[in-house]
């Protein structure tokens, strides 16, 4: 899944620039590798508890690229969790704490055959109908969802990230009173989301 560069000299450099390029070129190569093998971490604070996830820009880049561009914005901050389906998904990151529909940017390409697939504590993008609709507005799966996964005659929902703590807070969510449009009785806020460095 991950790649690191790979530096080759085609002659013996001299021996006085040996520990320089040897020291340089591990370096780079160092870097190159966590580059490539760091994957961004969100904490979405919620009214039930702590979410972290862990996103794939490797398999997702527009998709991850576009999640991290609405948490720095703070378009999450004081949203609500305003689908619950227990045994499926909990969604949010489109209605404010008043119940109002926030305006977003530009949908992006859809992403959903990078070979993720949406399972249990996965993070995925939700849509309409339309396969590129995709905005601000994602979902973690509760359930074993393979069926949103994309198939030869339709697209999928991209899945660009997983839940790496606080399981059991999305769980507890899943599990809330709803009322008959899948909305939580008693509002569960997401109260802030943010980048963990």
């Amino acid at each position: 899944m991950w790649h690191t560069a790979r530096i080759d000299f085609p002659m013996k450099p001299n021996t006085s620039f040996v520990g320089f390029l040897a020291a340089a070129a591990l370096a780079c190569s160092a870097q190159l590798a966590l580059a490539d093998s760091a994957t961004p971490h969100v904490r979405l604070k919620t009214s039930a508890g702590v979410i972290m996830v862990e996103l794939d820009a490797q398999r997702a880049p527009l998709t991850v690229k576009n999640f991290l561009q609405y948490v720095r914005d703070k378009h999450f901050d004081n949203t609500i969790f305003h689908r619950v389906i227990p045994g499926f998904v909990i969604q949010g990151g489109g209605f404010s704490d008043k119940n109002i529909e926030k305006p977003t940017r530009n949908a992006i390409p859809n992403e959903s055959g990078n070979g993720l697939s949406n399972r249990r504590g996965t993070l995925a993008l939700a849509r309409t109908g339309d396969p590129h609709s995709g905005t601000s507005q994602f979902y973690i799966n509760i359930g074993e969802n393979v069926a949103l996964d994309p198939q030869p005659s339709r697209w999928g929902y991209a899945v660009f990230g997983r839940v790496i703590e606080g399981m059991e807070v999305a769980q507890k969510i899943s599990e809330t009173a709803t009322g008959g449009d899948d909305k939580p009785v008693k509002p569960i806020l997401i109260e802030k989301a943010e980048i963990v460095e």
